[in-house]
C-alpha cells in the first residue's frame, strides 16, 4: 500500500474474532490485539483505517441461540459488539461502516439461499428451511435497526471525543430500462428500490420506499415509534460498492417467464444483461461483471439526488479474472483489461464530481488476490498477484498504473490547492485594500 501510494485502507473486523459467542461469552483478547497491531501498522505508514464492523459473517452462537438476523435480539448483540470496537479502536479510527452490502447478505442468505445461513423456499433455491417471501424483509429490518442502534451509540458516547464518522456500505447496481417504454422505466425504479433504497430510504428518509409498500403490503415490517426515533440518527456517509450494470425489464404489467427471478419479493422487475443479443457492456471472465462505466456516474448521481448529496465514498470497485493455473507468471501480471476498467470508472467518478456529487474517496477492490467468499480462490481481483503456494506477492500492471495515477492526481491536486491558496491570499489582500479605502 505504501508503494502504491494509497492513503487509506478499508478492512472489516470479524465479529466472531472479537466475540466468539457474542454478548454471551468472553472477549477474545487475541482478536483485539490483532486489530490493534494492524491499525497501528497502517497509521505508522500514514494510512488511515476505514473499518467495517460486519462483512457477512456473524458468530455461530447467535445463529444457534435465536436465528441471528431473524430475531430482534440481534440488535442488542450488534450494539454490544459495536461498543466493544468503538471503545477498543475508536481513538485511532476515523471512519466506521456498520455493514458491508447488507442487501447482498440478506438476498443471498434468506431468499436464494446461496450464502449462509442458506434459507429459502424450494422455488427460490435448494435449502432445507426458510421462507423467501418473508424472511429477507425480517432480516433486513433487523439489520437496519442494528445500524441505527450502533449509530446512536457512536453519536451519543464516542463521536464527540473520537471525532470520527459513521455510515453504511451498500452494493449499488445501476439499471437501464430494457426499452423506452414507461413500464420498463418504472421497472428501473422498482429494481433500485427493492435492491438499494430498501436499506437507505429507512436510514436516511425514515421509511421504506413507496414501491415496496405498494407491492409487499403487510409482508413489509413496520417501524414502531421507538424505531422511528432511532432512524433519525441516519448516517454520516454512504459507501458505494459498484462494479457493473444491468437492464431492468417490467414484469408487473408484462408477463415474464416463470422462475425468471422477478417475483413480488424482487419488485416484479427482471434483471437482465443482454438486449437484442448484445450485453450491456463488455463481459469479463467473472460472469456478473460487465464493463459499463456510465453506470458509475449514473448511480452516484442518483444517490446524490435522492439523498440530498450525502457524502459518498466509492468503497469497492474492481475487475476480476478467473484463476488460470497453467498460465505463465508474466501473463498473469499483465492485466490490461483491469487497467482499462479502472481508468474508465475513475473517469466516470470524476465526471460525477464535476457535476456536484460529494464523493470523498475511492477504494479499489482489491489490493491482493484474496478469498472471494463462496467463489473461494477461483477469482482474482488483486492489483497484486498472490502465489497461493508460497504467498509471494507480485505487482501487476494495474498496481504500477494505479501508483502513477495517484502520483499524478496528487500533483494536480497540490497545484489546484496552491492556485486556490494564492487566489484566496490575493482576494484577502484586495479585501483589506478595499476596506481601508472605504474607511
Amino acid at each position: 500500500m505504501n508503494y502504491v501510494g494509497v492513503n487509506s485502507y478499508r478492512f472489516s473486523i470479524s465479529w466472531a474474532r472479537i466475540l466468539p459467542k457474542g454478548r454471551f461469552g468472553k472477549v477474545n483478547g487475541a482478536g483485539i490485539d490483532y486489530y490493534n497491531k494492524l491499525i497501528d501498522a497502517l497509521l505508522g505508514r500514514g494510512i488511515q483505517p476505514f473499518v467495517t464492523l460486519s462483512h457477512y459473517d456473524i458468530p455461530q452462537e447467535l445463529e444457534e441461540r435465536y436465528g441471528a438476523w431473524l430475531s430482534p435480539e440481534v440488535q442488542e448483540d450488534f450494539r454490544y459488539y459495536a461498543d466493544m470496537c468503538f471503545r477498543s479502536f475508536g481513538d485511532r479510527v476515523n471512519y466506521w461502516a456498520t455493514f458491508n452490502e447488507p442487501n447482498v447478505a440478506v438476498i443471498r442468505g434468506y431468499r436464494s439461499g446461496i450464502y449462509p445461513p442458506s434459507r429459502c423456499c424450494p422455488s427460490f433455491g435448494n435449502c432445507t428451511a426458510g421462507d423467501s417471501t418473508t424472511e429477507p424483509f425480517i432480516a433486513a429490518h433487523n439489520v437496519i435497526l442494528s445500524h441505527s442502534s450502533a449509530v446512536h451509540l457512536y453519536r451519543t458516547k464516542y463521536q464527540k471525543t473520537q471525532g470520527g464518522s459513521i455510515g453504511i456500505v451498500m452494493n449499488c447496481l445501476w439499471y437501464e430500462p430494457f426499452s423506452n417504454s414507461l413500464e420498463d422505466k418504472l421497472a428501473v425504479e422498482r429494481a433500485l428500490s427493492f435492491y438499494m433504497n430498501w436499506f437507505l430510504d429507512p436510514i436516511i428518509l425514515g421509511k421504506y420506499p413507496a414501491e415496496m409498500k405498494e407491492i409487499l403490503g403487510d409482508h413489509l415490517p413496520a417501524f414502531s415509534k421507538d424505531d422511528m426515533e432511532k432512524l433519525k440518527n441516519g448516517l454520516d456517509f454512504i459507501g458505494i460498492n459498484h462494479y457493473t450494470s444491468f437492464y431492468a425489464k417490467d414484469c408487473k404489467f408484462s408477463t415474464c417467464e416463470p422462475k425468471a427471478g422477478a417475483s413480488k419479493t424482487e419488485g416484479l422487475s427482471l434483471r437482465i444483461a443482454q438486449k437484442d443479443g448484445l450485453f450491456i457492456g463488455e463481459p469479463s471472465e467473472v460472469d456478473w461483471i460487465y464493463v459499463y462505466p456510465q453506470g458509475m456516474e449514473k448511480i452516484i448521481t442518483y444517490i446524490k439526488d435522492r439523498y440530498n448529496n450525502t457524502p459518498m465514498f466509492i468503497t469497492e470497485n474492481g475487475y476480476g479474472y478467473k484463476e488460470k493455473p497453467n498460465f505463465k507468471r508474466e501473463d498473469l501480471l499483465n492485466d490490461v483489461k483491469r487497467v482499462d476498467y479502472m481508468r474508465s470508472y475513475l473517469d466516470a467518478i470524476a465526471t460525477a464530481v464535476r457535476k456536484g456529487a460529494d464523493v470523498r474517496g475511492y477504494f479499489a477492490w482489491s489490493l491482493l488476490d484474496n478469498f472471494e467468499w463462496i467463489s473461494g480462490y477461483t477469482e482474482r481481483f488483486g492489483l497484486y498477484h498472490v502465489d497461493y503456494a508460497t504467498l509471494k506477492r507480485s505487482a501487476r500492471l494495474s498496481a504500477d498504473w494505479y501508483r502513477q495515477f495517484i502520483a499524478n492526481e496528487t500533483k494536480q491536486c497540490q497545484s489546484v490547492f496552491k492556485e486556490a491558496d494564492e487566489w484566496n491570499h490575493q482576494k484577502g489582500k484586495n479585501y483589506i485594500t478595499r476596506r481601508k479605502n472605504t474607511e
